[in-house]
């Protein structure tokens, strides 16, 4: 590990350009969950720091529901984490980065880089989430609508068992298997242009091209990481948010040190 001062990311030019990315491999996955959690024992506090603004945001718009009874705000929910999540994972980053180089976690150079990216790209690559996630809600509803928008019900919390007729179950099977091809859509596009974004100098399209090619040169282990962050994340909610704490830190420092091995292997750059 290198003890000479490294200039933070949001004082300096990233450089410009995708870097020659190497395949993903089932290696690669090991060595970043274990950089991850190590980076979790070093960084407890920022882990926290993060975490708690999502799960702080989940509470209040839970409570919301509950005291509204309008089941509406689970859309401002939905669209609020796209907004909220990139800019955390750059503060995990930039943590992961500063340990592996060496740099005091010192909180104005992270808050600053965090700031830093409004006027870069990714609130465009956060847009085009929020566009994905509204229109997989559109065609949840239309997808209701075909199959159950005839069937007598008084709400779906006191007619569930509308969902165990052939126009149910049918719903049920169709929205899943849409419901699962925009979650692979928004990984495989997401899931290495963020880091990208952050450390070099590329418009939005360009990383979301290079993150969907990345996941399809490397198919299993890609696929593997996709489950790894789908359980977690599914975990993680089911105790009132409170597992988003461990779970969305570790996959913070995880998925940079995956794209800093594939970008420029083990070595700090």
């Amino acid at each position: 590990m290198s003890d000479s001062p490294v200039t933070p990311l949001h004082q300096v030019a990233p450089p410009l350009g995708v870097p020659e990315l190497a395949p993903v491999t089932f290696a690669t996955l090991r060595t970043a969950i274990m950089r991850a959690a190590s980076d979790m024992r070093r960084a407890p506090l920022w882990g926290l720091f993060f975490a708690l603004t999502y799960v702080a945001i989940g509470w209040a718009l839970a409570a919301i529901t509950i005291a509204t009874g309008q089941s509406y705000w689970l859309i401002f929910a939905a669209v609020s984490f796209p907004l909220i999540g990139p800019f955390a994972a750059v503060g995990l980053y930039e943590v992961s980065r500063r340990i592996e180089r060496g740099q005091p976690l010192t909180p104005r150079p992270i808050l600053t880089v965090i700031l830093h990216q409004s006027r870069r790209q990714l609130p465009s690559i956060c847009a085009i989430v929020i566009f994905l996630f509204l229109f997989w809600f559109f065609l949840a509803h239309m997808i209701f609508a075909l199959f159950l928008g005839l069937s007598t019900m008084t709400n779906i919390s006191s007619s569930a068992e509308v969902f165990l007729t052939p126009n149910g179950l049918a719903m049920l099977a169709v929205g899943t298997a849409v419901g699962a091809a925009f979650s692979l859509l928004l990984y495989m596009i997401t899931v290495i242009s963020l880091p990208l974004l952050l450390d070099r100098e590329v418009d939005f399209v360009t990383a979301m091209i290079t993150s969907f090619q990345t996941v399809t040169r490397s198919p299993l282990p890609m696929l593997a990481w996709a489950v790894l962050i789908a359980l977690l994340t599914f975990l993680a909610l089911l105790p009132a948010f409170l597992g988003l704490f461990l779970a969305l830190p570790f996959l913070g420092h995880a998925t940079w040190h995956l794209y800093d091995q594939i970008a420029y292997g083990s070595a700090p750059q």
